[in-house]
């Protein structure tokens, strides 16, 4: 399935059914008066999350949602009928903005959630609710009201305890492929992922965690280079950001310096990410013969006071040790925040 994690839509609550102008002409009630009903309401706009969707793929194909209007009033004082509110159904972690201002809605972020966003119009009253002494025979009813209307942007922020950054290639596909039975597409070339995969981690002593692969980033990513800023709003919603860099000898760059240069797009995209815990696995160490790039990222987090794993996802050196601490780390943001 298409991964699809943003839409612009336009919404319209239904109508309210106008007030019925009407009298009472039976044979034998004289002066019988007026009996118009009132409209019925106009249906709502609501967005309900669904644990079966996992993408806001179906915005592609419809970007315009109407609620069915209210029935209009009829004489003898019959009512109309109230319109049925159109229920749309969106993943959980779908937050939702006003297209015009920017401004959040809705945060979808449980399951079973729902709110809505645009209220179906009043009806309008009948004829029958305004007589009086002195107007015994009012021949006006009110208009309905009309449904709120508006333009949203969807957004997609996709719910996971762990989120693993890094360079493209640093290794993220190979790892989340072993400590879960998520199967992204592994290659030896950059940008094999283009789109986030999720995988649970079931771990001894702990609840299972989710973790997030959110694709390669690259120096420029805050303003659209590479992939762009286009998955960075998944690593929002995280609990821990796992950094990957590659510490193999098959790359001359400095190990400190990727690390460097992804923190910084994450700090443009978002200053609240600092607040976020961190640490570092350093992959691909069955081919890290010399060991140098090793030696230098390991001095970097021990400066820097950052918990470094050295790994290796083929071998499954280190692995052990990396899932029991990141089970424990989840545990203790789920703690913070109960």
């Amino acid at each position: 399935m298409k991964f699809v994690d943003y839409g612009k839509i336009y919404v319209k609550a239904g109508d309210g059914g106008r007030g019925c102008v009407a009298f009472r002409r039976e044979k034998h009630v004289p002066r019988g008066g007026p009996n118009g009903g009132d409209g019925g309401r106009g249906g709502n706009i609501v967005f309900r999350t669904s644990p079966e969707l996992n993408t806001l793929l179906d915005l592609q194909y419809r970007r315009e949602y109407r609620a069915q209007r209210g029935e209009h009033g009829m004489g003898s004082n019959c009512h109309g009928k109230d319109g049925v509110d159109l229920v749309i159904p969106v993943p959980v972690g779908t937050l939702i903005k006003d297209a015009d201002t920017s401004e959040t809605i809705a945060d979808l972020d449980q399951e079973g959630s729902e709110v809505v966003i645009a209220r179906g119009g009043r009806g309008g009253l009948g004829n029958s609710n305004f007589a009086t002494a002195t107007r015994q025979a009012p021949r006006f009813a009110q208009p309905g009201e009309p449904g709120e209307e508006k333009w949203l942007v969807l957004e997609l922020k996709l719910l996971a305890d762990v989120g693993l950054v890094g360079l493209p290639n640093a290794g993220k596909s190979t790892l989340i492929s072993v400590i879960s039975a998520a199967r992204p597409k592994i290659a030896d070339y950059p940008f094999t992922t283009l789109v986030p995969n999720l995988g649970v981690v079931k771990t001894e002593g702990f609840s299972s965690f989710v973790v997030a692969d959110i694709p390669g980033i690259i120096e420029g990513a805050h303003s659209g280079t590479g992939l762009g800023f286009q998955f960075l709003r998944h690593i929002e919603r995280t609990s821990i950001l796992l950094h990957l860099v590659d510490v193999s000898d098959t790359i001359t760059s400095d190990p400190v310096d990727d690390f460097e240069k992804i923190t910084k797009e994450l700090l443009l995209y978002s200053e609240g990410l600092a607040d976020k815990p961190v640490a570092v696995a350093g992959t691909k160490l069955d081919i890290a013969h010399d060991g140098e790039r090793l030696r230098r990222l390991s001095e970097y987090c021990a400066k820097e006071n950052l918990d470094f794993f050295p790994v290796s996802a083929p071998t499954g050196e280190g692995i052990r040790q990396l899932v029991m601490y990141l089970a424990g780390k989840v545990e203790e943001r789920k703690k913070e925040k109960s």
